[in-house]
């Protein structure tokens, strides 16, 4: 097939509703679209072919390949979407593959044997290949409340150099309604993850802009910022971290409808806030998009005692950590949430620790909540510290700081922030002599599981006797 008639396959994929029906994207109108006005088509898509974009096959995950090209083979539409697209033209590598389809998640999981449905609200379907998931969401359209059918005006595209744009009510009130790759392309958040990859034509389908908006290094909703943030406010948080991570500008409507709305990140779930901060400090840009959320005012939203205690030490003890991160591909397990939790807290002055020996701590983040189990690993890496440090320590005393469970996340704590690297070394060489000396599997001593007592069973006494 020649590059015309990919082009053209393309389109006409881009274009078929996703859950049977019939609507084609062939004839939609861009420009109404970008002034807010109600069409009743879809736009014309953007078709990028092989030719004048870098992805190619060898770059994407091979179980990723496997997915979509089942999907393909019993006809349903599959496309590479979101995050990965984005990462893969900007030359990084996806930390995941998640794909598109026309197919409903219990069509997804009749095709794979390997595959579990989760979700309430939304369904989803993993596809799992040992420890990797690779997730896979039918396309989906956003409806107002009441309705089930009558399709809804789709939001525009904010031009660049445009001022904020009018309120609109953009709240989600219905997100669980299967439609076509055009409808889950405009009910995303920024133009640069609603890219879709096609595996059979090789080309990139662009419908908000996308592609250009990554080109410029420029965040940029789809649809009209202030809505966007009201009917999900993590999605400012989300914007500053993407600009903090790609070192992209935001585009100015973003910032002013931030300013105005940074109040709501308050709505939003607790914890749900807490895991995006985590993903901010294991992005290796900790420190610069920290400078970003004290400058737009989310981080007093989110914890408000905090901008007044920052010092160089905190800026200091989130460079370290970025340091570290930027020495690997992909996100390392040493950078636990206790590691995180005590990079951020400690420097803060947010951390209290009673007795001298951090037998107890009390840590709070604002209106975040912190898990226990959290805490706890933190106090025991902190207990450790003094013990790392301690010149005096016999070998004996140093085999059992070893078998320590803790022991691994504390010299990495050592390592970030001890300003000790010839201790570090000493350690690490001693790590390696007692993996040697141990035998493969061997639990450390106090740590083999415990044979259960089995209990002798009464004999019942015969009445009489």
């Amino acid at each position: 097939m020649g590059a015309a008639g990919r082009r053209a396959r393309a389109r006409r994929h881009a274009g078929r509703r996703g859950a049977g029906g019939a609507v084609d994207g062939r004839c939609g109108r861009r420009a109404e679209l970008a002034r807010g006005e109600v069409v009743s088509q879809l736009p014309d898509p953007v078709i990028i072919p092989r030719s004048d974009h870098p992805i190619s096959r060898q770059h994407i995950d091979a179980d990723a390949l496997k997915v979509l090209y089942r999907l393909r083979q019993f006809d349903h539409i599959a496309y590479l979407v979101g995050g990965s697209v984005r990462d893969l033209l900007l030359g990084r590598t996806p930390k995941d593959f998640d794909i598109g389809t026309s197919a409903h998640p219990y069509q997804v999981k009749r095709l794979f044997r390997n595959c579990w449905i989760i979700g309430r609200r939304f369904r989803l379907a993993h596809v799992k290949f040992g420890a990797k998931v690779i997730e896979v969401a039918t396309f989906r359209r956003q409806i107002p409340a009441g309705t089930e059918e009558e399709p809804v005006p789709l939001p525009p595209v904010t031009e660049p150099s445009s001022a904020a744009a009018e309120d609109a009510d953009l709240l989600i009130h219905h997100d669980n309604t299967f439609g076509t790759p055009a409808e889950d392309a405009f009910r995303r958040d920024f133009t640069l993850n609603a890219l879709f990859y096609d595996i059979e034509t090789h080309s990139i389908i662009d419908y908000v802009g996308g592609l250009q908006d990554i080109r410029a290094g420029l965040i940029r909703c789809i649809g009209v910022p202030e809505g966007r943030f009201q009917e999900d406010p993590v999605r400012m948080l989300r914007a500053v971290a993407l600009a903090a991570r790609l070192d992209f500008r935001i585009d100015q409507p973003i910032l002013a409808a931030i300013e105005r709305y940074h109040g709501e990140l308050a709505r939003s779930a607790p914890a749900r806030l807490m895991e995006e901060i985590y993903k901010v400090l294991r992005a290796g840009s900790a420190e610069r998009a920290f400078h970003m959320l004290v400058d737009t005012g989310l981080l007093a939203a989110i914890a408000p005692e905090v901008p007044g205690r920052i010092s160089p030490t905190f800026w200091q003890s989130l460079a370290a950590i970025d340091n570290y991160r930027r020495a690997f591909k992909r996100n390392p397990e040493t950078l636990s949430n206790a590691i995180l939790l005590g990079s951020l807290l400690i420097p803060l002055g947010l951390l209290e620790q009673h007795h001298g020996r951090a037998k107890e701590l009390g840590a709070r983040f604002g209106i975040l909540p912190l898990a226990r189990r959290d805490v706890e690993f933190l106090r025991q890496i902190l207990m450790l510290q003094r013990h790392l440090r301690d010149p005096n320590a016999s070998a004996r005393h140093k085999r059992a700081i070893m078998h320590r469970s803790a022991f691994p996340a504390a010299l990495m704590w050592l390592e970030l922030h001890g300003n000790a690297p010839e201790l570090v070394e000493s350690w690490r060489v001693l790590q390696a002599e007692f993996a040697r000396d141990v035998p493969e599997g061997e639990l450390p001593p106090g740590e083999a599981p415990r044979r259960r007592r089995r209990r002798r069973r009464r004999r019942r006494r015969m009445p009489g006797l």
